[in-house]
């Protein structure tokens, strides 16, 4: 079978990727195919830590059956190249819960990309992505909502948040819909922006050290993305990663 062709920056999904570092694992494997039966629930928890010259690329299918719910929390904050992306197909009545959190440093590129498909009526999905970046890192997210014709009484929702600890780091986000049916309920925000000034002097005047109090905020942040985690210790295990890279970046 032909591989496919190495990307290249005019396709949209690969626009503010490291294309020299995709090319030195090109070609990738085949995307995991996840299938959701119809009522069951599935989550997947994923925290993509490698190394700092890694290159991870991590592709999934996944197909939510009539009233399935399949939930995905992802922490990106590894390698030179950290891309994760999952292509989701909802069926009547099922749910999508996407809960990303990116944090990185100088010299990286970290991504998650979606593309949630709801092609019959009643579905509902949800994406929360937080973002951390520093020095001349990159983070992205590209997130598309495509509503079928006959997928009557959607419900999608997508809330994209970036923070800059320097103006060095550049944080790329692109919540996208498409919609061809009329009877719908899809919203989606994005901003970028840097600490509250005065939420840090706040803490600081109680005691806590600079570094601890920016830590404090960023761990608050980022932990926006794993609320609907129902389990405490996965939670808290996204939560303590998360913290020892917010760290790292101080």
């Amino acid at each position: 079978m032909t591989s496919l062709p190495l990307p290249t920056a005019k396709l949209e999904a690969w626009r503010y990727s490291d294309l020299d570092a995709v090319a030195s694992v090109w070609p990738v494997r085949a995307p995991q195919a996840i299938r959701v039966a119809a009522g069951e629930s599935v989550t997947r928890i994923i925290a993509q830590q490698a190394d700092a010259n890694a290159v991870v690329i991590e592709d999934y299918v996944v197909d939510i059956a009539a009233g399935g719910r399949c939930e995905f929390f992802v922490l990106n904050i590894g390698g030179k190249l950290g891309r994760v992306t999952i292509d989701v197909t909802l069926h009547d009545g099922a749910h999508f819960e996407l809960g990303g959190a990116i944090v990185g440093g100088s010299g990286q590129t970290l991504e998650i990309l979606t593309t949630v498909n709801h092609v019959e009526p009643n579905a509902t999905s949800n994406q929360v992505v937080r973002s951390v970046l520093a020095g001349t890192a990159t983070g992205s997210f590209l997130g598309k909502v495509a509503v079928a014709r006959d997928a009557q009484k959607t419900d999608a929702a997508q809330s994209v948040k970036a923070m800059l600890l320097d103006r060095t780091a550049t944080a790329n986000a692109k919540p996208e819909l498409e919609i061809f049916a009329d009877d719908v309920k899809c919203a989606h925000g994005a901003t970028v922006g840097e600490l509250d000034k005065q939420a840090l002097f706040y803490l600081e005047s109680r005691g806590l050290p600079p570094a601890e109090a920016k830590a404090l905020l960023l761990q608050a942040f980022v932990a926006g993305a794993f609320v609907e985690l129902s389990d405490d210790a996965a939670r808290e295990t996204l939560e303590a990663k998360a913290l020892a890279a917010l760290e790292a970046l101080l």
